[in-house]
């Protein structure tokens, strides 16, 4: 008995044109979420330049925690 193998091509005739939009918005919302990171980490830094010493005796362990 004789085995064939077949090769499938993937996609087939589909626009290009609309992976570069998906591309694009993509890019947009890393663009947004990077500004968004960037704003929280600054917000986090205001409040530890403010109340570190109450940061830090927040989150030190106790006995046996």
């Amino acid at each position: 008995m004789s085995q064939e193998q077949t090769k499938r091509q993937g996609g087939g005739g589909g626009d290009d044109d609309e992976g570069a939009d998906a591309s694009a918005a993509g890019q947009e919302r890393r663009e947004k979420l990077g500004e968004d990171v960037d704003t929280i980490l600054d917000e986090i830094d205001d409040v530890l330049e403010e109340n570190a010493e109450d940061f830090v005796r927040a989150y030190v362990q106790k006995g046996g925690e």
